[in-house]
């Protein structure tokens, strides 16, 4: 095997196969808002380089996640046009490279960054620092407004790489930073303790994670899921099982919930606030079931209750997740591993929702 060069290309040859640049990646480009044919596999896509305060990571696994299909189909729009189909309420910048989680390990660094981080394994935040642009902090989410990890190659502030030392394996570590982060954020933002905690949406990605992130602080936690799912979610420190499906103040009462913590919205949204007591708190971080709902203004102020929207949040939380990790305190919840080829069929059963946990995607 040598290595040849033409101009800045690198290209390496072994004797009777077809030369392979070296310096391009394999990757699954979104190329424009739509349907999964939007996202192609590509081999073509350049290895990018990291700038000053950056560092280069191969990327061993990512995993899907709902950003990742309600970036693809422009759900984030408010306005129901491209115009502000990013996380950050931008337009999206197309082709982008999409992928919200990431576990990998650095292979290089800008000149600013001591190269002693070379090495590195590496969890990478997904809701990271704002950036100011003339005068406008942007909100970054990786896989939206920067590339993301369904790639071989990721270039990231370095800053935003939390060291993780762990026996656990890339998919497991993978299946954790954009779900248990944004469990994590708005735990912290609910101030959750030894209460009676609601969960909706508890066997999906983000519930499932505070479903355990909950129980690890104490709380008694009632998680709202389908019956197949009910022993999964038990398993993983729910107390209680109700059915999503059924009427919530027939199921726990009126004024029963100290927070809920809700993933979901849609038409359980006035049962959810009736559950609460009086100076309860509701966090919310999704809403599958449709983002429209209902509000009698009666039940948010004659009950003082406190909302919370959730979704960026400090590196603190990013930290004490790590923490977690390392110390065995949360465990992974990977159902099943694609190969990065086979993104559109990790999509597809990801959509299905007929698992609990993540879908990890290997690169």
């Amino acid at each position: 095997m040598t290595l040849s060069s033409f101009g800045n290309v690198t290209y390496c040859v072994s004797k009777g196969s077809t030369v392979k640049n070296v310096n391009v990646m394999r990757a699954a480009v979104l190329m424009g808002h739509g349907d999964i044919d939007q996202l192609q596999v590509r081999e073509d896509m350049p290895i990018p380089r990291p700038g000053r305060e950056e560092v280069l990571i191969r990327v061993g696994a990512s995993a899907v996640n709902n950003t990742d299909i309600n970036t693809r189909v422009g759900w984030y729009s408010q306005s129901r046009s491209e115009a502000d189909a990013a996380w950050s309420g931008n337009p999206m910048k197309f082709p982008r490279i999409q992928g919200a989680d990431c576990c990998g390990q650095i292979t290089s660094v800008g000149s600013a960054i001591d190269p002693a981080r070379i090495g590195e394994r590496v969890l990478v935040r997904t809701m990271q620092e704002p950036v100011n642009v003339d005068g406008d902090l942007i909100p970054i989410t990786l896989g939206s407004e920067i590339e993301g990890a369904f790639a071989e190659y990721l270039s990231v502030r370095a800053s935003e790489a939390f060291v993780i030392d762990s026996p656990l394996d890339d998919a497991e570590l993978a299946s954790f930073p954009c779900s248990y982060s944004t469990a994590e954020g708005l735990l912290q933002r609910a101030r959750v303790g030894a209460e009676r905690v609601l969960i909706t949406g508890a066997s999906g990605g983000v519930g499932s994670a505070a479903v355990q992130l909950a129980a690890m602080r104490g709380a008694s936690v009632v998680a709202a899921t389908t019956g197949v799912r009910a022993d999964d979610v038990r398993r993983i420190g729910a107390g209680e099982i109700i059915d999503r499906a059924g009427d919530l103040v027939d199921q726990l009462g009126e004024s029963s919930i100290d927070v809920v913590i809700d993933l979901v919205g849609g038409p359980h949204f006035e049962s959810l606030l009736r559950v609460l007591r009086p100076g309860g708190r509701y966090a919310t971080a999704g809403a599958v079931a449709g983002p429209h709902v209902a509000l009698d203004l009666r039940d948010l102020y004659l009950k003082d209750l406190t909302f919370y929207g959730c979704t960026f949040h400090p590196k603190s939380v990013f930290a004490d997740l790590v923490s977690y990790i390392e110390q065995g305190r949360i465990q992974p919840l990977v159902a099943a591993r694609y190969d990065l080829t086979e993104i559109h069929e990790a999509q597809r059963r990801f959509s299905e929702k007929d698992f609990m946990g993540k879908i990890a995607i290997i690169t």
